[in-house]
């Protein structure tokens, strides 16, 4: 039986809605897609670039877009510290697929204490109750999460998930997002994560001052760094030591 339509085709700017010159409208990336507009596949798509490149600023808009909370959770959370969001959300146009499940997960690394707190005060009403993910390690808790909630068919928005996780664990989350792409399930991702990124299959946008382009794994700047310095790190330590 074939998949519905994936969750998001398209991202655009709302009506109405023109680039200003004010942020975030001066990030390339969000200019871009304010302008031209992005078309999301089916399966993974990842967003790699330098800090403040407009990634994660994209991953955030797009998720609340959908009706995800800023600070994470599924659709259904509403979990609210201090809002720090930028506004690009209520500027953005979503075009959904057609029969698609709209369930779906924000993952932001930077309030996931936060959201360990929202879920130990909001337990499950159906289901197995979670883990007392304060009681783990940062990268254990952060493991479990994507392990333990990313199990429906829906729209997966991830915020920089290497943040707390080791080689290993990175891997894990690579096994994850592939069994989503291949339950029918969308994922966008904003990585620094070479290992994450190398995910086969998944479409790869390089963030910068172009904007967004598309890119193979091999031909990112964030892979031949790590690949350069890896081979010789003292000639890049010499410059900071």
């Amino acid at each position: 039986m074939p998949f519905a339509d994936h969750p998001v085709r398209r991202v655009t700017a709302a009506e109405g809605i023109r680039p200003s010159t004010y942020w975030p409208h001066t990030i390339p990336a969000v200019r871009q897609v304010l302008t031209d507009g992005l078309d999301l596949a089916p399966g993974v798509t990842f967003l790699v670039g330098e800090n403040g490149s407009g990634k994660s600023t994209l991953v955030e808009g797009i998720a609340v877009a959908y009706g995800m909370s800023p600070e994470g959770g599924s659709t259904g959370a509403r979990l609210t510290t201090r809002a720090t969001e930028s506004p690009l959300a209520g500027e953005l146009q979503l075009t959904r697929g057609v029969g698609a499940k709209r369930a779906g997960f924000f993952l932001r690394a930077e309030t996931m204490h936060g959201f360990y707190t929202y879920l130990e005060e909001n337990p499950k009403e159906y289901g197995p109750p979670d883990p007392v993910f304060h009681e783990m390690s940062h990268g254990e808790s952060f493991l479990t999460l994507i392990s333990s909630r990313f199990d429906r068919r829906g729209f997966y928005c991830l915020d920089e998930p290497e943040s707390a996780l080791s080689f290993s664990s990175s891997l894990a989350v690579v096994g994850v997002l592939n069994q989503l792409a291949e339950s029918g399930s969308q994922v966008l991702c904003a990585t620094h994560s070479p290992v994450i990124a190398a995910l086969p299959g998944a479409r790869i946008l390089e963030v910068g001052d172009w904007g967004l382009r598309e890119s193979a794994w091999d031909d990112l700047e964030l892979v031949q760094n790590w690949r350069a310095y890896l081979r010789q790190p003292e000639q890049y330590l010499r410059h900071v030591l």
